[in-house]
């Protein structure tokens, strides 16, 4: 493979660059992915990526060859749909409240698999949170199948669903940016192609690619507008929370302008220990769990068919989590 007319092609300046065909895309991937790629060639590549940003086609081609390199875990049997969150960003400003989300849903019985990373370079990760709730992370698909069969939640870090992902996404350090890898794993599906994916990015331009992602490829998902990239929908502001399936897409709750949930006020210090503790205050019911993540559970569970009726998800989940007696 000839990565010196990859690099021509994608990493003139922003006028000149051009896309590769979802082929050159799969291909390019495949051997990022199989480490075919040497060192100086993969950090030109990726950096021209970051800079030029994905096409659809790019998207969809790179997707392709991480699907055929992922571990299934299959999905527990007799259960609602699986949630499929990825946890790759991390939070520094924000508590990150994903695990807080994945907890909720477990309550409900429906099985949720987060995946991402175990280091955060900075930030607080899922991965960390869910350490100082005594979660910790499954060492291989087949434990991931058993934790996720009986628990109904199991925490999945990127090298155990791709053992090549890992060392792509810790080129993050040495880098300084995320980098396509980090843009593309959000995007997979590790439920055998079954599971609900819940998709966040902050990032300018991304919603509407993986929008169109989303409805080209005819997927079961959730976007929305992330919180520091993260799949949790912001305490103070709901963002808008679109669903897709078999090519349609269909908005549950539209954005909000302006902040106005007065609970937001509440939030711990973003630390893991902070934010640990403070999702165990809403699990025991001793603090309001604002209601823009009310909102999204309510998604979820009209998403995963816990219920084909929204206007019934949406009280199941008010009345579930205590927020009318919260406020």
């Amino acid at each position: 493979m000839n990565f010196a007319s990859y690099l021509k092609q994608i990493g003139r300046d922003c006028t000149d660059a051009q896309d590769l065909d979802e082929e050159e895309a799969y291909h390019l991937f495949s051997a990022v992915l199989d480490g075919g790629v040497p060192d100086l060639e993969l950090g030109g590549l990726l950096m021209a990526l970051r800079m030029k940003s994905e096409s659809l086609g790019e998207l969809i081609g790179f997707h392709r060859a991480l699907a055929e390199r992922l571990r299934p875990i299959d999905p527990p049997p007799a259960a609602p749909g699986v949630i499929v969150l990825p946890s790759y960003s991390g939070a520094r400003h924000q508590p990150n409240l994903l695990p807080l989300l994945a907890l909720l849903l477990q309550r409900f019985g429906i099985p949720v698999l987060v995946h991402g990373a175990l280091e955060g370079f900075g930030r607080v990760t899922s991965a960390h949170i869910f350490r100082e709730l005594g979660i910790m992370p499954c060492a291989s698909s087949a434990q991931a199948r058993e934790v996720l069969h009986r628990d109904h939640l199991a925490f999945v870090p990127a090298g155990v669903l791709c053992p090549n992902l890992q060392p792509l996404l810790a080129l993050r350090a040495r880098l300084g940016l995320r980098i396509s890898p980090h843009n593309v794993v959000k995007l997979a599906d590790p439920i055998a192609d079954a599971g609900i994916r819940v998709i966040g990015t902050t990032r300018p331009g991304y919603l509407e690619k993986y929008r169109d992602f989303l409805a080209l490829t005819r997927a079961h998902a959730i976007l929305l507008e992330g919180t520091e990239g993260e799949a949790f929908a912001s305490p103070s502001r709901r963002p808008r929370l679109e669903y897709f399936r078999d090519g349609e897409s269909r908005t549950l709750f539209e954005a909000e302008t302006e902040s106005s949930h007065p609970h937001s006020s509440t939030l711990p210090d973003p630390s893991a220990a902070a934010t640990a503790a403070w999702t165990r205050l809403v699990l025991d019911g001793k603090v309001p769990l604002p209601m823009p993540l009310v909102n999204q559970i309510a998604t979820c569970l009209y998403a995963c068919g816990y219920t084909n009726d929204m206007n019934q998800a949406k009280a199941i989940a008010a009345v579930e989590t205590g927020s009318l007696a919260g406020g």
